[in-house]
């Protein structure tokens, strides 16, 4: 997990594009300060596993929605398009089982499924080109809760906006808990998971809205609707399921998170509490790694792989440790193999081009970017060193379009449209590059026009 090269909290912090209307971007793209998403390549794909029976039983295709992580402690799960589902991490943190969390993603694929997204979109202009990266920026910074003051000074009332963008009617939540627990069934989970989630929850309602966890502001409670989900899950009844494999992925995803969102020496108490052996020691390296013990936090990630040898994101974790420690040639090393193992990760793939480049192997860092940009160009970190890597090939204008969609990503569209600008002059007309720093000026301009 990486955020600055040399970070204590090693997550990748970005923003990523999504099918949002613009309205949500006006209203919050230049006010809101921007809560970031925490990107990293073991943690999405656990929480891929994780989500794929249920996606699957729900008709929705599990390499399309992707289920991201919020950068934010307190307790909510929404969706705002319907090719993503967002989890803040406070809530990952306190679930106790795998089923729990599948019953939390269930919910928001049925919101997906039974088309609850849409009477939000109507008469709102969706944005599909580079003008989607700030929206999305804007849309998870404020369901996050940040820059609630901001927002509040343009619309005059604390995200009243968003709120209501976010907000589902107490018929959705019952038809979206219905078909939750078909699609748990149909994938073989025990949906009891459902009702554990909701005893969280339970008593939220009685208290002030400012006291409430989000999770209950955006999905209204009420006793009935309690009543009518345990008599869903009654139905289902108490039949053995086989959730094994759910069961690791859920140890490894909550293990990972959990050490870098808590006290080192909170984890290291801890360490026992993990049934299978790779995860506590995955969980080791990282409180090491964290407290600055590299000799240890290599030995644990070394044991680790030892039992994991073709496990692409312990090496992946090898090479960021090596990295953020100044070790780069060893790091290019590690990233490398990991690349071997998993080609097509872009987050991977965008560690290995970091190694290189620092390494300043710059023509094979551009190669490697490019290769990741391609496959999710929602990185920022990844398109701040894949411009470098340009601008080190002479390549200004490909380095300017380059920069100006980082700067799009991060809802900055004033900064956008300068390097968009620039890369327009640059670049030959008509070509694809030099259509995305169009994007990107279309996108500033209309966000102008409307502020």
């Amino acid at each position: 997990m990486k955020t600055a090269p040399y970070g204590d909290m090693c997550f990748h912090r970005v923003f990523r594009r999504a099918s949002i209307p613009m309205l949500i971007f006006c209203l919050f793209a230049q006010t809101v300060s921007a809560q970031g998403l925490l990107r990293d390549a073991d943690l999405e794909y656990g929480l891929k596993q994780l989500a794929a029976p249920v996606l699957t039983a729900a008709g929705l295709s599990p390499s399309r929605v992707k289920i991201l992580v919020v950068d934010d402690s307190s307790l909510n799960a929404f969706v705002i398009s319907t090719d993503a589902i967002f989890l803040h991490y406070g809530l990952i943190n306190r679930m106790s089982n795998a089923a729990m969390l599948q019953g939390v993603i269930a919910h928001e694929a049925a919101h997906i499924a039974n088309g609850h997204l849409t009477r939000r979109m109507n008469n709102l202009a969706s944005a599909r080109t580079a003008a989607g990266f700030g929206i999305a920026l804007a849309a998870v910074a404020a369901a996050a809760g940040g820059g609630e003051a901001g927002a509040g000074v343009l619309l005059g009332t604390q995200s009243s906006a968003i709120n209501r963008f976010l907000r589902h009617t107490r018929a959705e939540e019952a038809s979206a808990d219905q078909s939750a627990v078909r699609f748990m069934r149909s994938a073989g989970i025990n949906p009891a998971g459902m009702s554990q989630v909701l005893q969280l929850f339970r008593g939220q309602e009685l208290l002030a809205e400012t006291r409430q966890d989000p999770y209950t502001r955006s999905h209204p409670l009420s006793r009935d609707r309690i009543r009518a989900l345990e008599g869903y899950v009654a139905a289902y009844g108490d039949a053995p399921v086989d959730n094994s494999a759910a069961d690791y992925w859920f140890e490894r995803v909550k293990g990972k998170l959990s050490a870098y969102t808590r006290a080192p020496k909170w984890t290291l108490r801890r360490l026992n509490e993990s049934p299978y052996q790779d995860v506590r020691l995955l969980r080791e390296a990282i409180a090491e790694h964290r407290q600055s013990r590299t000799k240890q936090a290599l030995a644990a990630i070394d044991k680790a792989i030892a039992l994991r040898p073709n496990d692409p994101f312990y090496h992946d974790q090898r090479g960021q440790i090596l990295f953020e420690t100044r070790n780069f040639s060893a790091a290019a090393a590690a990233y490398g193999r990991a690349v071997q193992l998993a080609p097509n990760d872009a987050l991977i793939l965008s560690g290995y081009g970091r190694a290189l480049l620092v390494e300043d192997n710059i023509s094979k860092a551009r190669q490697v970017l490019e290769k990741a940009r391609t496959i999710d160009f929602r990185d920022g970190t990844m398109l701040r060193d894949l411009s470098v890597a340009y601008a080190k090939s002479g390549q200004r204008g490909m380095a300017s379009v380059v920069t100006a969609e980082r700067y799009a990503l991060t809802g900055r569209l004033k900064d956008a449209a300068i390097h968009a600008k620039r890369a327009v002059d640059l670049l030959p007309e008509g070509s694809g590059p030099w259509q995305r720093a169009q994007d990107v000026l279309i996108a500033s301009e209309r966000a102008a026009k409307r502020r």
